[in-house]
């Protein structure tokens, strides 16, 4: 494994890394308690908003994995750091489930339809189409338009539910504004990881299933990138891409000794 310098804090993506339709991906248990062990700093990222960190960390825990509350990092998370850092003890009009809200709420941030600093898009499992057009209108009033992530799709055990970036899309047909998405591909959502646990890029690898949100976004982050091939993107398509990870494998079980 050639690296610019040893690993000291890990940043890894959610489902498809150690997670895959609800089971655990072979290895991960080991890796995670690896990880815990060895007492270096790491975050499990995920663009979904709609859970808090405790709701994840039970999630997973009914998966078999032991991941600490503190130890998650999700795109409303990140948007809400975003928000206060942007405009501290603003008001928001929110699209979403209790992760967003609650982390609006840690931040100090007012949750009101009446004339709000920003429109914040998040997922929920049932997007109205009232709060949409409530969206739609503050925005075309001079509200500011954030979402969560630019996901267009969801899974369910049904198939394939619209998701933030699809309805965001809606809703910039709808009044010629796009949103700022704050969650993966954006280097922000791992520079606000990394910010959480103290680290430095340089020190950092960040593992994903993903060439097109975790590998890009880690590597304009300036982490060091691992692909797992336990997700979406398969050996065969990485040339595809004009970038490429700094190391690829065939899943986290791969990576324990590395710890």
């Amino acid at each position: 494994m050639t690296q610019r310098k040893r690993i000291d804090s890990w940043l890894s993506d959610m489902d498809g890394v150690l997670v895959h339709e609800g089971r655990p991906v072979p290895g991960a248990d080991e890796f995670i308690k690896r990880l815990s062990e060895s007492g270096k700093k790491f975050r499990v990222l995920t663009n979904n908003s709609i859970y808090t960190q405790r709701d994840l960390s039970v999630r997973l825990a009914g998966a078999g994995l032991e991941v600490p509350a503190a130890s998650i990092w999700t795109s409303a998370l990140a948007t809400a750091q975003f928000l206060d850092d942007q405009r501290p003890g603003g008001s928001a009009y929110v699209i979403g489930e209790a992760g967003l809200t609650t982390a609006l709420h840690e931040v100090g941030y007012i949750l009101t339809d009446l004339d709000p600093d920003y429109v914040v898009l998040g997922e929920t499992r049932t997007y109205s189409f009232t709060q949409i057009t409530r969206a739609i209108r503050l925005i075309e009033g001079g509200a500011r338009f954030i979402a969560t992530n630019p996901d267009p799709i969801g899974p369910s055990t049904e198939g394939s539910l619209p998701a933030c970036g699809a309805v965001a899309a809606l809703i910039t047909k709808a009044t010629g504004v796009a949103p700022y998405f704050v969650g993966k591909p954006n280097p922000r959502m791992m520079r606000s990881a990394l910010n959480d646990i103290e680290a430095h890029s340089e020190t950092t690898a960040m593992i994903g299933d993903r060439m097109d949100t975790d590998i890009v976004s880690g590597m304009e982050a300036g982490l060091y990138t691992i692909l797992v091939l336990t997700g979406v993107t398969r050996r065969d398509e990485v040339d595809r891409y004009p970038y490429r990870p700094s190391l690829v494998v065939d899943s986290v079980a791969d990576l324990i000794d590395l710890i």
